[in-house]
């Protein structure tokens, strides 16, 4: 699937200079940062419901220490 990127001229050029510094091109850069920027979001989210479990499962004892 093709797909056209628009971007504002300060973004174009943050984009060759992230393409640069990878020694990647452009589209490769864009890819790279989608998947980097994707993980980064799964790993939070998988942070966030650990944590929710285990506030949930040692709600009691943690209780107890903030007294």
């Amino acid at each position: 699937m093709a797909m056209t990127l628009r971007l504002t001229p300060e973004d174009e050029q943050a984009l060759a200079l992230l393409a640069e510094a990878d020694g990647a091109s452009k589209q490769e850069a864009t890819v790279r940062a989608i998947h980097e920027a994707a993980s980064r979001r799964l790993r939070r989210d998988q942070v966030t419901a650990l944590s929710a479990a285990a506030r949930a499962r040692y709600a009691d004892l943690l209780d107890r220490l903030g007294r």
